[in-house]
């Protein structure tokens, strides 16, 4: 009986899954500078895991002639404003396959919004202002974050399993300005060495 008893708590332990512990990756550039605003993205490998949940507001501001933030990670379906702060008018408009629409003429303390239903980068513009740019990165995985001022991320609860690690960013000297590596089950650390172009000079971006 004692034996049995001993048998069932070892397979009631071997059945209750481990939680993954954190993962996290640093993005530098070839310098060995942090790069802000890369978004990082763990897929795993053969599984197709939840989409991300819809929660809390999405927005892109337009003040002192910028968006901001320059770069957001958004969940597939997921409702973004467009609030005006600035004296001026904008025409906000995006040409990505991943979503294309145009918000005409709207003045300051006005907002508009956009749903974006299917993943991918959309690249926005001001019709209005040349020098406005920004990026809406739309992901389907819940493992996607935006580097911060130190160029990390970190996932708490990361898929214990191998994965692909990817990382995009705008000026990154890459097809799809996009990298990736694969990464084994338990891999607790990943760095990132970004080649990047210069910015545009009409940007008016600290970058």
């Amino acid at each position: 009986m004692l034996r049995l008893i001993i048998v069932l708590l070892l397979v009631a332990v071997h059945a209750v899954p481990v939680a993954a512990e954190p993962l996290s990756v640093r993005v530098v550039d070839a310098k060995g500078k942090p790069v802000r605003d890369a978004v990082v993205t763990v897929r795993p490998v053969g599984t197709r895991p939840a989409p991300p949940s819809i929660s809390g507001r999405y927005s892109v501001s337009q003040k002192d002639m910028q968006f901001n933030p320059f770069v957001l990670v958004v969940p597939v379906g997921a409702n973004v404003s467009f609030p005006n702060f600035d004296a001026s008018k904008h025409h906000v408009y995006s040409f990505s396959p991943a979503k294309r629409f145009e918000l005409k003429l709207f003045a300051r303390d006005q907002s508009r919004s956009v749903r974006f239903d299917k993943p991918g980068v959309v690249a926005l513009g001001c019709n209005i202002h040349d020098a406005m740019s920004a990026f809406i990165i739309v992901t389907d995985s819940p493992w996607t974050a935006r580097t911060d001022a130190q160029g990390v991320v970190q996932f708490d609860n990361p898929p214990n399993a191998a994965a692909r690690l990817s990382v995009w960013h705008p000026f990154l000297r890459s097809p799809g300005n996009i990298v990736a590596t694969p990464i084994g089950a338990g891999h607790r650390f990943q760095r990132f060495v970004l080649n990047l172009r210069p910015p545009p000079m009409r940007m008016s971006h600290d970058y």
